[in-house]
Protein backbone atom coordinates (compact mmCIF):
# COMPACT_ATOMS: atom_id res chain seq x y z
CA UNK A 1 0.00 0.00 0.00
CA UNK A 2 1.45 3.85 -1.17
CA UNK A 3 0.50 6.61 1.11
CA UNK A 4 0.38 9.89 -0.34
CA UNK A 5 2.09 12.41 1.80
CA UNK A 6 1.95 16.14 0.72
CA UNK A 7 4.53 17.38 -1.46
CA UNK A 8 8.23 19.50 -1.05
CA UNK A 9 6.58 21.83 -2.78
CA UNK A 10 3.26 21.89 -0.57
CA UNK A 11 5.08 21.40 2.71
CA UNK A 12 8.11 24.22 1.54
CA UNK A 13 5.37 26.39 1.68
CA UNK A 14 4.90 26.12 5.73
CA UNK A 15 7.49 28.28 8.00
CA UNK A 16 10.51 26.65 8.63
CA UNK A 17 11.61 25.64 11.76
CA UNK A 18 15.22 24.04 13.34
CA UNK A 19 17.20 24.64 9.61
CA UNK A 20 20.03 23.32 9.74
CA UNK A 21 22.88 20.80 7.81
CA UNK A 22 23.23 17.06 8.74
CA UNK A 23 26.26 17.31 10.94
CA UNK A 24 28.61 14.43 10.75
CA UNK A 25 28.30 13.32 14.54
CA UNK A 26 24.95 12.12 13.75
CA UNK A 27 25.88 10.05 11.03
CA UNK A 28 25.71 5.92 11.96
CA UNK A 29 26.99 2.67 10.22
CA UNK A 30 25.54 3.05 7.59
CA UNK A 31 26.51 6.76 6.36
CA UNK A 32 23.16 8.52 6.59
CA UNK A 33 21.26 10.28 9.64
CA UNK A 34 20.58 7.68 12.66
CA UNK A 35 17.28 7.38 13.39
CA UNK A 36 17.06 8.67 16.71
CA UNK A 37 18.33 12.19 15.01
CA UNK A 38 15.12 11.82 13.06
CA UNK A 39 12.90 12.02 15.77
CA UNK A 40 15.03 14.26 17.88
CA UNK A 41 15.16 16.90 14.81
CA UNK A 42 11.44 16.68 14.27
CA UNK A 43 10.51 17.16 17.75
CA UNK A 44 13.15 20.05 18.17
CA UNK A 45 11.09 21.75 15.24
CA UNK A 46 7.67 20.67 16.76
CA UNK A 47 8.54 22.41 19.96
CA UNK A 48 9.65 25.79 17.99
CA UNK A 49 6.45 25.54 16.08
CA UNK A 50 4.27 25.71 19.45
CA UNK A 51 5.84 29.10 20.38
CA UNK A 52 3.68 30.36 18.25
CA UNK A 53 0.38 29.29 20.32
CA UNK A 54 1.63 30.30 23.35
CA UNK A 55 4.00 27.73 24.28
CA UNK A 56 7.75 28.39 24.63
CA UNK A 57 10.11 25.97 24.98
CA UNK A 58 10.79 27.15 28.88
CA UNK A 59 6.71 26.90 29.55
CA UNK A 60 7.61 24.59 32.59
CA UNK A 61 9.65 26.85 34.25
CA UNK A 62 8.15 30.27 33.64
CA UNK A 63 4.70 29.11 34.29
CA UNK A 64 4.78 25.51 35.47
CA UNK A 65 3.19 24.10 32.40
CA UNK A 66 4.46 21.68 29.84
CA UNK A 67 3.96 19.32 26.69
CA UNK A 68 4.55 15.52 27.27
CA UNK A 69 4.59 13.29 23.85
CA UNK A 70 1.72 10.22 24.50
CA UNK A 71 2.09 8.51 21.09
CA UNK A 72 4.31 8.56 17.74
CA UNK A 73 4.00 7.44 14.52
CA UNK A 74 7.33 7.53 12.15
CA UNK A 75 7.23 7.32 8.56
CA UNK A 76 10.90 7.07 7.31
CA UNK A 77 10.28 8.41 3.27
CA UNK A 78 14.29 8.88 2.14
CA UNK A 79 17.63 9.12 4.27
CA UNK A 80 19.15 12.08 4.80
CA UNK A 81 23.40 12.42 4.70
CA UNK A 82 25.67 14.39 6.40
CA UNK A 83 25.79 17.90 4.84
CA UNK A 84 22.63 17.54 3.70
CA UNK A 85 20.30 20.89 4.32
CA UNK A 86 16.99 19.98 6.44
CA UNK A 87 14.11 21.79 7.91
CA UNK A 88 11.14 21.02 10.37
CA UNK A 89 7.69 21.84 8.95
CA UNK A 90 4.93 20.81 11.35
CA UNK A 91 0.46 20.95 11.20
CA UNK A 92 -2.15 20.65 13.55
CA UNK A 93 -4.97 18.68 12.93
CA UNK A 94 -6.90 18.50 15.90
CA UNK A 95 -6.74 19.24 19.73
CA UNK A 96 -8.90 17.60 23.04
CA UNK A 97 -9.53 19.31 26.13
CA UNK A 98 -5.74 18.25 27.23
CA UNK A 99 -4.01 16.66 24.07
CA UNK A 100 -3.06 18.04 20.75
CA UNK A 101 -2.20 16.06 17.29
CA UNK A 102 0.26 17.22 15.03
CA UNK A 103 1.97 15.80 12.03
CA UNK A 104 5.50 16.75 11.68
CA UNK A 105 7.39 16.91 8.48
CA UNK A 106 11.63 16.89 8.03
CA UNK A 107 12.15 18.01 4.69
CA UNK A 108 15.28 17.43 2.53
CA UNK A 109 16.28 20.82 1.35
CA UNK A 110 19.28 19.69 -0.39
CA UNK A 111 17.12 17.03 -2.72
CA UNK A 112 13.80 19.04 -2.61
CA UNK A 113 12.02 16.01 -0.92
CA UNK A 114 10.38 14.95 1.83
CA UNK A 115 12.27 12.79 4.12
CA UNK A 116 10.53 11.72 7.26
CA UNK A 117 6.86 11.86 8.83
CA UNK A 118 6.38 12.18 12.46
CA UNK A 119 2.50 11.94 13.88
CA UNK A 120 2.43 12.77 17.19
CA UNK A 121 -0.40 13.52 20.14
CA UNK A 122 0.93 15.34 22.87
CA UNK A 123 -0.44 16.32 26.48
CA UNK A 124 -0.66 19.39 28.24
CA UNK A 125 0.97 18.47 31.70
CA UNK A 126 0.70 20.59 34.98
CA UNK A 127 4.78 20.32 35.74
CA UNK A 128 3.65 20.23 40.19
CA UNK A 129 1.11 17.68 39.67
CA UNK A 130 2.68 16.10 36.82
CA UNK A 131 -0.79 14.99 35.08
CA UNK A 132 -2.71 16.26 32.71
CA UNK A 133 -4.83 19.24 32.73
CA UNK A 134 -7.15 21.57 30.31
CA UNK A 135 -5.37 23.70 28.10
CA UNK A 136 -5.67 26.92 29.11
CA UNK A 137 -8.02 29.51 27.54
CA UNK A 138 -5.29 31.48 25.91
CA UNK A 139 -3.41 28.73 23.98
CA UNK A 140 -6.97 26.59 23.53
CA UNK A 141 -7.60 29.47 21.64
CA UNK A 142 -4.08 30.23 19.73
CA UNK A 143 -4.24 25.86 18.66
CA UNK A 144 -7.50 26.13 17.73
CA UNK A 145 -6.76 29.34 15.71
CA UNK A 146 -3.68 27.07 14.25
CA UNK A 147 -5.55 23.98 13.72
CA UNK A 148 -8.01 25.95 11.37
CA UNK A 149 -5.38 27.67 9.61
CA UNK A 150 -3.43 24.12 9.02
CA UNK A 151 -6.56 22.81 7.71
CA UNK A 152 -7.22 25.69 5.24
CA UNK A 153 -4.47 24.35 3.45
CA UNK A 154 -4.88 23.44 -0.51
CA UNK A 155 -3.91 19.76 1.04
CA UNK A 156 -4.33 17.86 3.61
CA UNK A 157 -1.59 15.66 5.70
CA UNK A 158 -2.20 11.87 5.59
CA UNK A 159 -2.56 10.02 9.11
CA UNK A 160 -1.30 7.07 10.15
CA UNK A 161 -4.93 6.26 11.43
CA UNK A 162 -3.00 4.38 14.19
CA UNK A 163 -3.67 7.30 16.89
CA UNK A 164 -6.54 9.79 17.74
CA UNK A 165 -7.36 12.21 20.34
CA UNK A 166 -9.64 11.10 23.08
Amino acid sequence: MTTSHPSYDELSELPAFSAQAVPAAFEDINGHLNIRHYAGIASEGLDESLAGVGIPQNWPTVAGHAVFSAEHHMTYLSELRTGDRISVRAVLVGRSERAAHAIVYLLDDTHQRVSYVMEEIFLHVLMETRRTAPWPDDVAAALDKRIAEDAAQSWQPTLSGSMQLR
